[in-house]
């Protein structure tokens, strides 16, 4: 029994000496998820818990380690899962659910969809702007459930809605679901390496230094899918300045106001920002591009096991019961209720209620109370006693247990009073409450088992090895950083479980390359965005949405270009920003 629970100490050797056998064997945890994901589409929860179980044997008969210890690991990073993790998501999508029970969902949505009856400018307006605004809420593939519908029922045909909210769904996936990557991100990398930058808030002003450049590019990149290039040509005005101002608002949110907040802040002023300018100018001609044939009046609804963490979306455009609603116009042949502006007002007051909330939680005074006890509890994970390489105590096996200042906690105050300001019943906001828990058990499942994976790999020195491997690349390293991000992403779906993967590996290798990790610990999050459109489970949340399960190898033909370019284009920028040229772009604060 003693045995079990003895100190361990990461080698990264452990195979006869070489990093190179060895990494053949810390990789084999995670070659099975992808091939299991990817190849043999096992559901995501049976997959991490396999992939689980393959980490903890190779870390306890190839790199030594007690079971005892394995199996703490394990523990602490299923525990680190749920709380911060899945407390954010879970409770913000409870706020979100609350929105939907009281109707208000749509009369958001048949706000945003009356600003012009254009379908390219509506593309940029639902896709991309209320698109972000569902992913800075709830996150994991809720956007492209959500706004795939409401694009069918404004006439898009199938598989062009559902190719634009896949593109739409790239510039606000780090700081989506509350910033839950990035809380992810910056807890793997900060014992990984000594550098005091690898924390939430540097970590999300790095990101916020390379997503708002690729966010000014997707909405051209989505007029040129709706209408080619005359979409362009007639629109670009409306497309450059929601992604200038959206790209300038995650800058500035992600810097010097709050990283979880950031999507929520950037999707409000762009889509105020198109509004503005549509008082002032329209296109030149709106030519009518809708679908030949009637828009289904009950497309399919995601799979709830399918599409990952996130509420289920809508069963059709017809809008759920809720405040009453004026008369109803035409615009482009669909009809739209006109909503009194008091429920319009209602409608958004959830999101100004979450910024005025987080804004108060991070004022320095208050931010800084709240760190220390008893608001904020750190504590040694019981029994586990890991040193790294350099004989030193990993700082992972420490457990900061936030109850207060969470992001999660936070979230359930915002419900409590969107509640109250939203006319829902308490009764009501509970059994709210308890179906968010049922739509996500399998999420739950998922992302603590891969938190847990993540965890064994990081102690047990796995991660170490394949760092110590990728860092023999030297600088050809810094261009495949963001590779490596979108590859986790593609096979998870989940920037989220990405950087858990990734995010050790990444520092820890550009630490051995003599190169930034801060940089290449964002650059994973950053690259990864751009594989959330190809990634399986979201394209079956796609197809689903639409009516169209069975047809997505069709759906992905159609990204899949789009997704390579804007790739590319990421890593030449994290490249550069490893050079003189750019590197001036990287924050120097901790």
């Amino acid at each position: 029994m003693v045995l079990m629970f003895e100190q361990f100490r990461i080698v990264t050797d452990p195979v006869a000496g070489s990093v190179a056998l060895s990494a053949i064997f810390a990789s084999l945890s995670l070659l099975t998820l992808f091939l299991l994901l990817g190849v043999f589409r096992v559901r995501a929860w049976l997959a991490g818990l396999i992939a689980l179980a393959v980490a903890l044997i190779v870390a306890v008969a190839v790199y030594s380690m007690p079971v005892g210890q394995a199996l703490l690991s394990a523990t602490e990073g299923a525990a680190f899962g749920f709380f911060p993790i899945l407390w954010i998501v879970i409770n913000a999508i409870w706020v979100y659910n609350l929105t939907v029970v009281s109707g208000h969902f749509d009369v958001l949505r048949r706000s945003m969809e009356r600003v012009s009856p254009d379908m390219r400018i509506q593309a940029i307006i639902v896709a991309f702007c209320f698109g972000a605004l569902l992913e800075a809420l709830a996150g994991f593939g809720t956007p492209v459930a959500v706004t795939v519908v409401m694009l069918m029922a404004l006439g898009f045909r199938p598989m062009r809605a559902a190719a634009v909210a896949l593109i739409a769904n790239t510039a606000p996936v780090a700081f989506g679901a509350l910033a839950t990557p990035i809380v992810t991100l910056g807890t793997v990398t900060s014992g990984a390496v000594a550098d005091p930058r690898l924390n939430t808030d540097t970590l999300g002003a790095m990101v916020g230094r390379q997503t708002p450049i690729l966010a000014v590019i997707v909405p051209l990149v989505l007029v040129a899918v709706v209408d080619g290039r005359r979409g362009v040509r007639q629109t670009w005005p409306a497309a450059v300045v929601a992604g200038l101002v959206f790209g300038l608002g995650q800058f500035v949110a992600s810097n010097y106001v709050s990283v979880p907040l950031t999507d929520i802040i950037a999707s409000l002023v762009a889509a105020a920002a198109v509004v503005l300018l549509l008082r002032i100018w329209q296109p030149s001609e709106s030519p009518d591009l809708h679908a030949s044939t009637s828009v289904p009046s009950n497309p399919e609804p995601a799979d709830p096991a399918v599409a990952s963490p996130g509420p289920v979306a809508s069963s059709g455009p017809v809008a759920s019961p809720g405040p009453a609603a004026g008369g109803a116009v035409r615009a482009g042949g669909i009809a739209v209720r006109h909503d009194p502006p008091a429920e319009v007002a209602r409608a958004y007051a959830p999101y100004l209620i979450i910024i005025a909330i987080f804004s108060i939680a991070n004022l320095g005074p208050i931010k800084e109370a709240l760190a220390d006890e008893p608001w904020t509890v750190v504590f040694p994970w019981p029994g586990l006693d890991v040193l790294g390489a350099n004989g030193q105590p990993l700082a992972s096996t420490k457990f900061t247990f936030g109850w207060l200042p969470a992001a999660g906690t936070l979230m359930i105050l915002a419900g409590i009073l969107t509640a109250v300001v939203l006319r829902v019943a308490p009764r009501a906001a509970f059994r709210a409450y308890v179906k968010t828990y049922v739509e996500l058990r399998h999420a739950i499942v998922t992302v603590m088992a891969v938190l847990a994976l993540a965890y064994v790999l990081n102690q047990s020195g796995q991660t170490n090895t394949l760092g110590e491997l990728f860092a023999a690349t030297g600088g050809v390293f810094l261009f495949l950083s963001s590779i490596l991000g979108w590859i986790g992403v593609a096979v998870t779906g989940s920037d989220t479980s990405s950087n858990a993967l990734f995010g050790a590996l990444q520092v820890q290798a550009a630490t051995k390359a003599g190169l930034d990790p801060l940089l290449l610990a964002a650059a994973n999050s950053s690259g990864g965005v751009l594989g959330k459109m190809i990634s399986p489970q979201n394209l079956a949340i796609a197809a689903a949405a639409v009516g169209m399960a069975g047809k997505e190898g069709d759906l992905f033909r159609r990204v899949v270009g789009w997704s390579v370019v804007l790739l590319l284009f990421m890593c030449v920028l994290v490249t550069l920003q490893g050079t003189p040229v750019l590197d001036w772009m990287i924050p120097s604060g901790g």
